[in-house]
């Protein structure tokens, strides 16, 4: 498989590197967490030649008289130089029964700079204040980016290339099938199916993978609408699917826990509050879809959307949808105090579509950026003090981003 240098990822790896907390690599399943660590063991060799790097991948059969907790700890001691830096990578290391103990010791004793990946089902954001007392810091990883896709598939033509991306999405490990049909079930099977059965079920006990599935399908066809799990669950009612919001709600926080999906909330602009009872929902990658769904009466708009709002979190902006006079505006992205408005449209060829675009951003009165992105297939231009982009263009940060 070909490989490509992730260097917002590496980069920060790089930069936190020494610093006392443990790194914990999370995300999607198939996101290339393990392909990340393996370059961050070579980019160590290239910075600190000296450094001792113990690197385990429980991937291997080589290591699997490691898969009890005091024997990873002795293997780690065991190949521990004094008076320099020593690195412990581990990967897949929830296979590892009560890995947290070893870990957690190897922490106290200050002598190792700890890395680890694992299933997103067993590292969770959630769950590692519990493992770690709160020692950890997270480097969340997300599928290819649209820039990281021009760099596994060189293009000088981003704007055609931005419509190979919409489908085929960011997850790297489809890209080695030829068919559209291959690279579909790939994605359902070894990633869906497998999040699903193998990590979700299994991690929270629960028993109605149909009603899974059935979510799934729901959010996936409801990108970019504004809902609320009592919503969710009257359409499954409605559906003769006998379900209680509770359940819905928990089966739904699993997704979002497994980083399959994220909740956006709402933010009343002038109220400068937040608003609790409706959400939207967006899909790590949207090729997940078109995998699911097919390309029939796809929505091109909706599916614009959730990449942009997946590219704000992986540009590691706090994303909301913004509300104002019960008009919406697409996302409210928040990052060191600063603010910007974002519009985001597949066409706005006819005036009418522009003006319905732009209209939510002229109403709102403060000096932040305003900007509406869309497939326009042309340099930046102004709009009455707004910026229209093209959305090739921001994906791939060839425009200034604020």
């Amino acid at each position: 498989m070909k490989l490509i240098e992730r260097s917002a990822y590496l980069n920060e790896m790089m930069e936190v590197s020494q610093t006392p907390d443990i790194k914990v690599i999370t995300g999607v399943r198939r996101s290339g967490k393990s392909k990340l660590m393996d370059a961050f063991a070579e980019c160590l060799k290239r910075k600190d030649p000296k450094a001792n790097i113990i690197h385990i991948n429980y991937n291997l059969t080589e290591f699997e008289s490691l898969m009890e907790y005091h024997a990873l700890e002795k293997y780690i001691e065991d190949r521990f130089l004094p008076g320099i830096n020593n690195y412990v990578l581990v990967d897949e290391i929830q296979m590892c029964p009560s890995f947290e103990k070893a870990i957690n010791s190897l922490h106290a004793k200050e002598k190792y700079d700890i890395y680890i990946t694992g299933s997103n089902a067993f590292l969770q954001s959630s769950d590692l204040a519990t493992l770690f007392v709160g020692r950890t810091y997270e480097v969340h990883v997300f599928p290819f980016s649209f820039q990281e896709f021009l760099k596994y598939f060189p293009s000088d033509q981003p704007y055609a290339s931005l419509s190979r991306y919409i489908t085929e999405g960011g997850m790297a490990g489809a890209y080695l099938y030829k068919t559209e049909a291959q690279k579909h079930r790939y994605i359902n099977t070894e990633v869906l199916n497998a999040l699903i059965v193998r990590d979700i079920m299994k991690k929270y006990r629960l028993k109605d993978e149909i009603l899974l599935q059935e979510l799934i399908d729901f959010l996936m066809d409801n990108i970019g609408n504004v809902t609320s799990i009592r919503s969710i669950t009257d359409t499954l009612i409605t559906g003769k699917k006998k379900v209680d919001h509770k359940t819905v709600g928990k089966y739904i926080d699993a997704l979002c826990k497994a980083f399959a999906f994220y909740r956006i909330r709402r933010y009343d602009i002038k109220g400068k509050r937040y608003l609790h009872s409706e959400d939207k929902y967006y899909v790590v990658d949207q090729s997940f879809c078109f995998a699911r769904l097919g390309t029939r009466s796809m929505d091109y708009g909706r599916v614009l959307e959730n990449m942009v709002a997946i590219e704000l979190l992986r540009r590691g902006y706090e994303v909301y949808v913004g509300v104002l006079y019960q008009k919406e505006i697409d996302f409210v992205a928040i990052s060191e105090g600063e603010k910007i408005y974002i519009q985001v449209a597949n066409d706005i060829s006819s005036p009418e579509t522009l003006g319905r675009e732009i209209d939510p951003l002229l109403k709102i009165r403060d000096a932040y950026p305003k900007m509406l992105i869309a497939r326009i297939y042309q340099p930046e231009y102004q709009h009455e003090g707004i910026r229209i982009v093209d959305a090739a263009d921001w994906l791939n940060h060839t425009v200034p981003q604020k």
